[in-house]
Parts: C-alpha cells; sequence; structure tokens
C-alpha cells in the first residue's frame, strides 16, 4: 500500500511541479469562489489546470504547457478548438454587434435548416441544455395535463430542480435497483424541495422489465419519458436499441411524450441519437453538440406541442436566445463542418483510439475495458461491464481512474475531462498523428501503473 501510495504522490508532486501557476491563480480563485471553479465538475485534486488559450486538438495552460486535448469542452467542440474556418465567419460579424434584442435573418435560416434536418415542425432557441430540457418538460406538462416526469437513474438534464433527483444518489439512500428512489441532488440539504422530488419517478437505465413494471404503475399519471439515448454522465453507457424501442411503445401506449436529451448526442451522429436508433421522439433538445462553443440549444416538436408556447401559456424567453453571434456561428458549423463525412471522420479515430487502448489494456492485463460509440469513449478502470449508476459507483476501481488521469495529464494528454463521469471527444480537427501520440503516452502510463493497488477514491455527487 505504501508504494501505491508513493506513485500516487509522486504524479501528484509532478502535476504541482509542472503547473505551479495553476496552483496559484487556482489558490486565489479559491478564495472568492467556492473550490476555485465556476462549474463543479471542474474540481480536480490537487488542483484544476487554469488554461489561457486552445487551437485545434491542442490546449495550452497558463505555466506553457500543451496537451492533446479530448475534453473539447465537455464535449462541445466537435469541430475543435478555434476552428479557422468557423472563427473567420464569427470575426466578420462582430463589427455588426453582438446582441439586438431581436430577431434576425439568420435565425429563419437556422432554424429551416435544423427543422427540416430533424424532421420536426417547429423550434425554439435557447442558451443551455439546461433551458432546452426545462422547456421540453413544460411542453410535455402542458400538451398532457400531467405532472410526472419519468427519468432514468444516473442521467443528467441540467442542473435544474424540476430534473436533479436520481442524477447521482448516494446508494444508502436510492432504495431497490429495480425500483429506485427519487433521491433530490444536494441531499440532504433540501436544495430540491421534497414536493418536487416527488413528481419525478426514477428508473434503472436499460433494464426493460423494471421500465415496463414502473410504467405499469405511473403510467396514466407520466407526462414525458426522459433520457439520454447515451448515458454520459456515467461515462458512456449506450440505450440498448431493443430498449429505446420499447420506450418508444411504452410512451405511445400510455399517451406521454418520449423526449430525447441530444445536447451531447447531436454531435455524433448527423442527425442526432434518432438517426442512430431509428427512434423517432416527439421531443428533442440539442445543445452544445451543435453549439460549438457558442451557447445554444434548441427545442424541437410538432407544431401542435410548439404552438403551447406564448403569453399565458407555456413561458418562455431569454434576452440572449437566438443572439446573432451563436445562431450564426451554429448555421456556418451545422452547414458547413458538422458534415456526415466529417462525423464519420471523427468516428474513425474514436474506433482507432479506443482499439489502441484495448490492446494496450489486453497486453498490460489491467483490470479494465474500454466503451467506444461515435467521436465518444471512455475506459471503465473495472473488467465488469457497465450498465447501470449503481454499476458505475460500485464495481470501477477510482483510485485507479485518478492516477490514470494524472499520469496522462502530467505526460501531455488530457483523456476525458478530469471528472470521473465524463468521456472523451474526438473532434474533426485531431489527427491521427495525435492518436500516435496518445496511445505512446498511454503505454508508458500503464507501464507505470500496471499491477499497483491503489487507494480507494469515494466517488462524490458532482453537480
Amino acid at each position: 500500500m505504501s508504494e501505491v501510495r508513493a506513485l500516487t504522490e509522486v504524479y501528484r508532486e509532478l502535476y504541482k511541479k509542472k503547473t505551479p501557476k495553476s496552483g496559484e491563480i487556482w489558490s486565489n480563485l479559491a478564495k472568492l469562489t467556492p473550490y476555485g471553479v465556476h462549474s463543479n465538475w471542474r474540481i480536480f485534486d490537487p488542483y484544476p489546470l487554469i488554461m489561457s488559450r486552445a487551437k485545434g486538438s491542442r490546449i495550452w495552460d497558463v505555466d506553457g504547457n500543451v496537451y492533446i486535448d479530448y475534453n473539447m469542452s465537455f464535449g462541445s467542440l466537435i469541430v475543435g478548438h478555434a476552428n479557422p474556418k468557423l472563427l473567420e465567419k464569427v470575426k466578420e460579424k462582430l463589427d455588426e454587434g453582438t446582441i439586438y434584442g431581436h430577431e434576425t435573418e439568420w435565425s429563419y435560416k437556422l432554424t429551416e435548416f435544423l427543422t427540416r434536418k430533424y424532421g420536426y415542425d417547429m423550434i425554439r432557441f435557447s442558451n443551455t441544455g439546461l433551458e432546452a430540457t426545462l422547456l421540453a418538460i413544460r411542453l410535455a406538462r402542458a400538451a398532457t395535463g400531467r405532472t410526472k416526469i419519468l427519468k432514468f437513474e444516473g442521467h443528467y438534464h441540467g442542473s435544474h430542480e424540476p430534473l436533479m433527483v436520481g442524477v447521482k444518489p448516494d446508494l444508502k439512500h436510492a432504495g431497490h435497483p429495480k425500483r429506485p428512489r427519487s433521491v433530490p441532488a444536494g441531499y440532504p440539504y433540501n436544495v430540491v424541495p421534497e414536493e418536487i422530488a416527488k413528481t419525478v419517478i426514477i428508473a434503472p437505465w436499460n433494464d426493460a422489465e423494471a421500465v415496463e413494471e414502473i410504467m405499469k404503475t405511473h403510467g396514466n399519471e407520466i407526462a414525458a419519458i426522459i433520457l439520454e439515448p447515451v448515458a454520459m454522465n456515467m461515462g458512456v453507457i449506450p440505450g440498448k436499441k431493443d430498449f429505446i424501442v420499447l420506450l418508444r411503445k411504452l410512451a405511445s401506449e400510455y399517451n406521454c411524450f418520449l423526449i430525447f436529451d441530444e445536447v451531447k448526442t447531436a454531435g455524433m451522429w448527423y442527425k442526432g441519437a434518432q438517426e442512430y436508433y431509428g427512434v423517432k421522439a416527439d421531443i428533442i433538445a440539442v445543445g452544445k453538440g451543435l453549439g460549438c462553443g457558442f451557447p445554444f440549444s434548441a427545442v424541437l416538436a410538432s407544431k401542435e406541442v410548439m404552438e403551447l408556447v406564448g403569453p399565458r401559456k407555456v413561458p418562455h424567453g431569454g434576452t440572449f436566445n437566438a443572439n446573432p453571434l451563436s445562431v450564426y456561428a451554429v448555421y456556418v458549423a451545422v452547414t458547413e463542418l458538422l458534415t456526415e463525412s466529417n462525423l464519420a471522420y471523427t468516428h474513425k479515430l474514436s474506433e482507432e483510439l479506443a482499439k489502441g487502448y484495448r490492446d494496450l489494456i489486453e497486453d498490460k492485463k489491467l483490470p479494465a475495458h474500454v466503451v467506444q460509440i461515435a467521436n465518444k469513449g471512455t475506459i471503465y478502470f473495472s473488467p465488469e461491464e457497465i450498465n447501470t449508476w449503481r454499476d458505475f459507483v460500485t464495481k470501477v476501481n477510482w483510485g485507479l481512474w485518478y492516477v490514470w488521469t494524472l499520469g496522462m495529464v502530467i505526460n501531455g494528454v488530457i483523456p476525458q475531462p478530469m471528472a470521473i463521469d465524463e468521456q472523451w471527444t474526438i473532434s474533426i480537427m485531431h489527427t491521427k498523428e495525435d492518436i500516435q501520440k496518445t496511445l505512446e503516452t498511454a503505454d508508458k502510463v500503464m507501464s507505470e501503473i500496471k499491477g499497483k493497488v491503489v487507494t480507494p477514491l469515494v466517488v462524490e455527487e458532482a453537480i
């Protein structure tokens, strides 16, 4: 055990030695904002990196260190950092102003493009995934006259109270795996009032039998079933295709809405997860996967549903909604950069990275496995398959994950966001050379951690 602690401490000391300015700035930040960050997902021990610039597949910290970046702003940057084509066009727009408080011609052009692309009648723009999923469930409640929402344990749909339930529950309070309790985020601090938590029914992910039983009990009270088609707040856990088909069937049977949270998956396939699964949701929420570094989200649905939005009907507003910079940037991105061929390129590189990791894991005989889909993936430091939040919490060696992450970072690779529940993102600006360099680094780090027993790391709620 002392040898393992020594390895972990060696890595921590190397990290500190490599990033002293990050440590100094973070220390000053921590005096003025909780944990020294403005989003809980950026918390990292001993401190998070402080960045200065980025371009393509690379990012530089304030100490001048350069990293191959697979964080890509938590999956926002499928076009890569500072994509020259996108920035050149956006810079031309800056002289025209940044925000008007009015619609523009580009509002129409992007609206027309996205409704046609995804096959819906109407759309509304916002700025964040949180805003999009909030509007989606408002629409479902208004259209059905029902109150309850069914969501899945471990799925995250933004930090608003109506869905901050069953996100990352402590298993001591989570109840039976087949009938999870509606554990509010921030428990027991009363962040989400009990009366709100009771409106959210929690189901286990990828468990058809359990979901059918829950719907038998609550189906006629449910306004909507909401899900990440690929669960990406516990690594990468794709919905099984027959499971997604079942959810479509259940939503139709119980006259409730099926909502796909495609905030991330919209940047994985040209027409989103619906294209991959062959299932059409009643409402979809898209966001940062299309935003390409600009604040953008949208909700799409039928005309009948969307026309519920309006004064004294379903509220939806925002000064920055459809701001001209974001709308123009997204239009350029979706029409010129996030093409089918470019996305296929990211899939190919992601597959190569996953294969390389798998080969190294097998060669080193590490207790780990890789899950990859489209341009996303992760290494689970567990020999067992991970299908649910409970698997994620109990079966993964988090101490080994932490050492792996530190090792990669001090060797110039950010393998995923530096948070336990995330995944890598491959952009259209990553290269085969990036993949090769990453695998060479992984070979070195895996050789160093091979056979080590790591000190357990406690998984805490990250929101």
